[in-house]
Order: structure tokens, then sequence, then C-alpha cells
């Protein structure tokens, strides 16, 4: 039966004392509270044991320091993110678009077209067009991105481990921490391309290459002011979109900036078809364009472009196999690319045609010329024979040459015995020389266009003039000699001086300069007699033009270079040719036996040097006084070359003369010139023949004068 309904007795301890019998009562268990383990309970004893109070005293103050420094550093960094921030966002509100940020040059660039319309030089700025990311070759673009900045899509336009790590390099090396290596990306390359957005104003600035040198500045400041620009940047472009504008703007050596002109310059190609080689040589120009550029040291090129291989091997971009072939199989130049900037030719070119679209162009220019390379690579080859093999080692003589066609179309110019180079002086354009007996030509065009024939006879004999203001003067001829009643021909083909002075006095002078400065020498005359033996300065190049109005019958002749000028992606050109044939200065049939007894010159005279196997060939020698000139000028049918040597600072040549070295060059580059052409005879007129004394009848042999009779009488009688 349950209980639970009994009333349970009260829960009380048992008294301690209670009845006789009783269980002794359980001693009850005293529960102490746990003490709380606050550090006033600490014993002070163990705490003395493990802290000495000096100790503790400096703890306690880095402690403070610690706490100060950490305040001052999550505020600072606050406000400067802050700052950052507007700086940014203010930057980022002046950006224009992206698309006036591809072509950022100050001037146009001129292409130049030889006669086949091959790019064979650049002047200004050179630009082949706006290239894009995705439109350049693959290549190229991984080249950019191995080479300059393999963590471009990652940051966000600054790399705190690029800078650290510079920072390292540049202590290391013993230079200072911004010294050296920046640790700039790729977007802040950008950003110090675009001048941080401060375009040049020529009245802000001294000069051009000044803003450039601000524009590079490494200060401090300036990296600041940089990183804060390419961060912008990385908020308003995308990052196809800033590399879109490094490959535009980028100098890449060679004259070229951006991808598609160096392409074009380096390896007459686009850039959309560069191959790993190219675009990896291309690439490792950036670090140091100038003294990179294959055009510059192709070796050295070479040996980089090895590097950037390595680099894109390393980053996934090239496999082994393709690394090792093309590391193996470098990129070479193009013809043009290895005739550097065209040279002298190119040089006259520019300084001929009008400035506005050459030398000052706003505009990207395409100028078609007249130059030939094959002959020009024939001047340069015929010169560099003569100097190599006939020119005693260490002299300083110069010489120039100049190949045109009779309607003075310039097919080659040398100006110097450094071939490739590019604005150097060109002494057969811009040197003024006497020209000697290379003038002769035209005294004898003056006589013959006034009536006189090739075989009119001369007195050669000691002569003199008295010139009004300098008393007498008596012409000598070279070899100090007198020859007697000479032809026109003779004293030609032997440039005998005394005969010329008698000619052109009795043609008359004025008519000598008249003919001379039609047929294109338009510099200063001499007035007195001496105007026949060539007392005149002139350039080789106003020579030879001369001499190509000869050729071609007799009408005067402007050289040119340039046939067509047009700007980039237009058809029509806005200017033509700027030279050719002008007026007549002398008749046909003149200048038919003047080159008559010019090819005597050559054939028979003191031009024998130049003599061309199989070949007609009608020139002049010219030699100065003291011999500080030598000339020859001398045509074929098909073409006009003019040779000059001599010192710069007119030092005689030393046992030199007009049908030496200078008829030897002409040679050697005439060859040239010539292989693979058919010879044709010079448009010269023939002689008639000379009338020969008739015959005198002769007695038959075999009779008498008994037969003679007999004859006779026959012939009167009739009879057999």
């Amino acid at each position: 039966m349950s209980d639970s309904g009994r009333r349970k007795p009260p829960l009380v301890a048992d008294k301690r004392y209670g009845r006789v019998g009783a269980r002794p009562a359980r001693k009850p268990v005293s529960k102490k509270p746990k003490p709380r383990k606050t550090k006033m309970q600490r014993p002070r004893k163990k705490a003395a044991a493990k802290r000495n109070p000096i100790v503790a005293f400096f703890l306690s103050i880095l402690s403070w320091v610690l706490r100060l420094i950490w305040s001052i550093v999550w505020r600072t960094s606050v406000v400067v993110g802050l700052l950052v921030g507007l700086a940014v966002s203010y930057v980022y509100l002046t950006l224009p678009d992206v698309d006036e940020l591809l072509d950022g040059r100050a001037r146009g660039s001129v292409t130049l077209l030889d006669r086949d319309d091959q790019v064979f030089a650049w002047r200004g700025d050179q630009f082949g067009g706006v290239v894009t990311a995705e439109t350049v070759s693959k290549h190229l673009k991984n080249a950019v991105i191995a080479t300059e900045d393999k963590r471009f899509y990652r940051h966000f336009g600054v790399s705190p481990r690029g800078v650290a790590s510079a920072i390292r390099i540049n202590l290391s090396e013993g230079r200072g921490p911004l010294s050296g290596h920046g640790g700039s990306t790729l977007t802040q390359q950008t950003a110090k391309l675009l001048c941080l957005g401060v375009g040049y104003v020529p009245e802000d600035w001294e000069s051009e290459s000044a803003y450039v040198q601000d524009c590079r500045r490494g200060s401090l400041g300036r990296k600041v002011k940089e990183a804060v620009y390419a961060m912008a940047m990385e908020v308003k472009y995308s990052k196809d979109e800033i590399l879109s504008v490094y490959l535009n703007r980028a100098y890449m050596g060679g004259g070229a900036y951006g991808a598609e002109a160096a392409a074009q310059r380096y390896f007459s190609k686009p850039s959309a078809n560069l191959s790993p080689a190219e675009g990896a040589m291309i690439a490792g120009l950036l670090t140091a364009p100038s003294s990179m550029a294959p055009t510059a040291n192709l070796q050295r090129s070479q040996d980089r472009a090895a590097t950037v291989l390595r680099l894109m091997n390393e980053q996934g971009y090239l496999s082994d196999k393709d690394t090792l072939f093309y590391q193996n199989n470098p990129a070479t130049l193009s013809e043009a690319a290895e005739a550097k900037s065209g040279g002298y030719f190119a040089d006259w070119v520019m300084s001929s045609g009008p400035e506005f679209f050459t030398r000052n162009t706003t505009e990207d220019v395409i100028l078609k010329t007249t130059l030939d390379p094959r002959i020009q690579s024939a001047a340069e080859e015929g010169l560099r024979w003569v100097f190599e093999n006939k020119v005693r080692e260490g002299s300083k003589a110069q010489a120039a040459i100049v190949v045109m066609s009779a309607d003075g179309a310039v097919r080659a110019m040398v100006g110097g015995r450094q071939t490739k180079v590019s604005g150097a002086f060109n002494r057969a354009t811009q040197a003024k020389r006497q020209t000697g007996s290379a003038f002769k030509p035209f005294v004898y065009a003056t006589a013959l266009e006034r009536g006189g024939h090739y075989d009119d006879m001369v007195l050669d004999e000691h002569y003199c003039l008295n010139v009004p203001g300098s008393g007498k003067w008596c012409p000598k001829n070279y070899t100090g000699k007198h020859y007697g009643n000479v032809s026109l021909t003779f004293a030609l083909q032997n440039s005998l001086n005394v005969p010329a002075v008698k000619v052109s006095e009795k043609a008359g002078r004025e008519n000598v300069r008249t003919v001379a400065g039609m047929f294109g020498i338009e510099s200063d005359l001499a007035a007195g007699p001496a105007l026949a033996l060539g007392a005149s300065e002139s350039s080789l190049l106003e020579m030879t033009g001369a001499y190509a109005g000869i050729l071609n019958g007799g009408s005067s002749v402007t050289p040119y270079g340039l046939i067509e000028l047009r700007l980039l992606g237009d058809d029509a050109p806005l200017m033509g040719t700027g030279g050719g044939i002008g007026e007549r200065v002398i008749s046909d049939a003149a200048a038919r036996e003047l080159i008559w007894m010019m090819e005597k010159v050559v054939s028979e005279g003191t031009g024998a040097r130049a003599q061309l196997p199989g070949w007609q060939v009608a020139g002049k020698t010219g030699t100065t006084q003291a011999a500080r000139d030598a000339w020859f000028i001398g045509f074929t049918s098909d073409y006009v070359a003019g040779v000059w040597m001599g010192y710069d600072d007119n030092t005689p040549l030393t046992g030199v003369t007009g049908g030496g070295l200078p008829a030897e060059i002409w040679r050697e580059t005439m060859v040239r010139v010539h292989e693979g052409l058919d010879p044709k005879p010079l448009p010269a007129f023939v002689p008639p023949p000379k009338s020969k004394p008739s015959p005198r009848p002769q007695r038959q042999r075999g009779k008498g004068i008994d037969d003679v009779v007999n004859g006779i009488l026959n012939d009167i009688f009739g009879r057999n």
C-alpha cells in the first residue's frame, strides 16, 4: 500500500546530543567557498620573482608607445586612404576617353617609299597607325607582359611587392632606394608616357626635350602622383585598354613610336603578323630602346630577345620546344631596316620637300621617291671597293656620288664614305666646290650652239689676257706644253686650258654663263676669263643634273627625288613630281655633237679609266688648282653619274686627278649599275666620213706606144 499520502517528516538535522542509543550524528562536511582568481589575490612574492621593476617599467613604456603608434597609424591610414580616394576620384574625372590617348605625338610621321613602293626610310615621330591589345600579335602582347609586368592582370595599378623588390635590389647594388629599378607596373609606365595628363605646350617649356625630361623625373613626389594616376586609370579603363595605350605610345628605337611602327621599321610587316622571335625582340627594346635597337646593334638585340623568350617560357606563354627553336633562330632585320634610315637620299628628299609636310608635319605622310635600291647598293659598294683597294689606309679623304636618269630622277646618292647615316653632312648636295675642267663641256656647248663644230680648229699657244683690276693673266695647260692648231674635240678630250679660254672668249663669257645657268648650275659663276676653267663653285647634284641635260638632247633638268606625296590612308596624292626636264638650252644637233666629243674624252682622252666593257661612255674629268677637288661626271645611254673626291678642310689631294680615283669610283659604280642591261649606243651624231682624193688615172701596163697609137686610130676610123 502506498504511503504516498502520508505526510513526510520535515527534513531536519539530527540533534548533536540526541537520545541514548541513537547513532552518532555525522559530522557535517564544511564547504568553503573557492576563492576568486583575481590579480589581487595572486601571491605577491611570485610576481616579484617573475618581473623586475625596471623591466616592468620599460615594458609599460613600450606598450604605451605601441598603442600610441597603432592609434596614429590607423588614424593616418584612414586619412591617407580618404585623401588617396579623393585624389583618384579627381584624376578619374579628368581622364579622357581612351581613344584620345592612343596617339599623342607632337608631330606626324613621314614614310618614304622607293620607286617600287617599298619602304626604305622613316622620319618624324614614326607611327604605323593605331593598334589595340586585341589586334597585335599575341606573341608581342605576351612578350611585353612577361618582360615588363607579369602581374599586370592581377594588380590594381600599383604593386607593393614590386616596389619592395625594387628597393631591395637598389640597396643591394649600392644605390638609393629610388635610384635604378623603380618597380613600376605597366600601368604606371603608361601613366608616365602620358606625362600624368600634362600636355606639351611650347610656350610653357624651353624645348620639347625639357618637357620630356620633366615627365621622366623619378622623385618621391612624382612617384606618388604616378601611383595615383595609375590607380585612376585602372578604375577608368580596362586592362586591355591600358595595354593598348602603352603599345601605341612606347618608344621602341629607330624613330619608331608604338608597336606598329616598330614592326614596320624592323621587319616590314604589320604588328599583327609578328612571330614569337620578332615579338620578343620588340619587347626587349622597352628597357633601352636606343642602345638595344637592332639597327644599332643586331647581336645585342638578339641576345636580349633570347632572354625575353626565356621569360615567356617561364610564365607559360611558350613551350620548351618553341622557346628553343626561336632562340636558335632569332629575328633578323628587313632590307629596309638594314639600310637604316635611308641615308643621304632620304635626308635630301626631306629637305627639298614642303616643310609643312616633311620636317614639321602634324600629319602622317607617305612620300614615293625615285630611289632605286639596286643602284643605291651599287654606288655604296663601288665607293667602298675603291677606298678599300685603291686608297691608303687611314686617309681622311671623302667622296660623294649621284646617279640619275636623263630626266633628272635621282636613283642613288652617297654623301660621304660613311653610307649608313642619317642627318650627316651631305657632300653631294651641301658642299660647294670648284668644278675645274668638269665645267668645260658648257663652254663647248655654247660654241656649238653659236655655230661651231667639233672639227673647228683653235691655236694652242702661249696666251695672255689683261683682266681689269687683276692685270695680266696667262692660262697654262696641265702638261705645261702647247700643241699648236688643234680641233675642239682634241682640246676637250685632252682637257687643254688655253683652247678652252679662247673658245669661251670667242663665244662670249656671258653666253657661257647663260648656258651653264640654264642647264641647272645655279651657283654664282665667275665673271672673269677663269670661268672657262671651272673657277666657280657648284654642288655635285647640280653638276650631275647639268650633264643629264646634255644626255637628254640639250634640255634643262631639275634633279628630283619626290614622285608624289599623300596622307596616310588617302589614295589621291596632294602633290606630284617636283622636277624633271625643262626648257631647251641648246639644239639637239649641238647636244649630239657635244656627246660625240665627250665620248672621245673616255675612249681616247683623260677619262680612259672610266671605260665600261661593251658600253659607250661620255664624260669629263675635272681637277681644281692644287688638286683640292677631283671630279668625274659621265653617262651612258641609260644613266648619268657624278663623282667628287676631296678633303672637307680643302687639303690638297696627293697624286689624285679627276681621271684617276674619281674615274675609277665612277667605273666601279656603273659596272654594278649596268649589270644585266643590254648595251645601247649613245645618242651622239655620226661624223661624216672624211672625203678621199679622187684616184689618179693609171696607165695600162704591158702595152707599148704602138699599141696606144693603133688603139687611137681604131677609135677614129672604126677599124677592127
